[in-house]
């Protein structure tokens, strides 16, 4: 199946670079571009993208307009994946992007335009509800919670699989199913996963983007 795919991008030049991404593959199709916020949700609302591919910053403040599209679209659109650009590997980004969850969301530094089949297995993956984050801000967000022994080895071998199930973008409901145990054990198990990697602290909406992050930047 064709990925129809809006780009949100005020750059000339990187949205040049992206359209010829786009156009190299025959399962991925450009059907709108925007140069704002505003005029992405517009074509986004016309077109019916399966993707969209967004600056982290645009018109009209040039803070975090692609973090906003972001979220606008999982409450309008939840089924539509979204990959952001960024120049920053800045942690706080990437959790604003996956605090509400990493399921059809993917963030990559804008250097990896120009690896044409890294941008596309992004926009592939998030197509089809998986997530991808750029190993440079895996790297960095993994260094901010630096610890001398692995965190990971603490957990069970089913709670690794629940960890690995959650890193997949999977809802708590989908785990049950995959593992063949009930919701309220899933719960459990993630609980017991938030309290062994010492997150216990954080805000409820970043336990789950901060356990994935661990995760991946360990085992990819």
């Amino acid at each position: 199946m064709t990925v129809r795919v809006v780009l949100a991008e005020d750059d000339v030049l990187v949205r040049q670079g992206v359209e010829a991404v786009l156009a190299s593959a025959d399962d991925l199709t450009l059907v709108a571009s925007a140069g704002d916020i505003d005029t992405a949700l517009q074509a986004i609302k016309s077109s019916n993208p399966g993707v969209v591919v967004t600056d982290i910053r645009m018109p009209p403040t040039m803070t975090d307009e692609g973090i906003r599209l972001a979220a606008e679209v999982g409450r309008r659109y939840p089924r539509t994946g979204v990959v952001v650009l960024s120049q920053y590997d800045d942690p706080d980004y990437v959790l604003s992007l996956l605090g509400a969850g990493t399921k059809g969301r993917a963030y990559l530094l804008k250097e990896r335009v120009s690896d044409v089949e890294e941008l596309c297995s992004a926009i592939r993956a998030v197509a089809q509800g998986g997530s991808v984050l750029d190993p440079q801000v895996v790297e960095r967000l993994v260094q901010a919670r630096t610890r001398r022994t692995s965190p990971l080895d603490r957990l069970t071998p089913r709670e690794t699989e629940v960890l690995a199930a959650m890193a997949r973008g999977l809802a708590n409901g989908a785990i049950a199913d995959e593992l063949g145990v009930g919701l309220r054990a899933v719960e459990k198990h993630i609980n017991a996963i938030f309290l062994k990697l010492g997150l216990s602290e954080e805000t409820a909406v970043h336990k789950r983007v901060v356990a994935v992050v661990t995760f991946l930047s360990e085992v990819g």
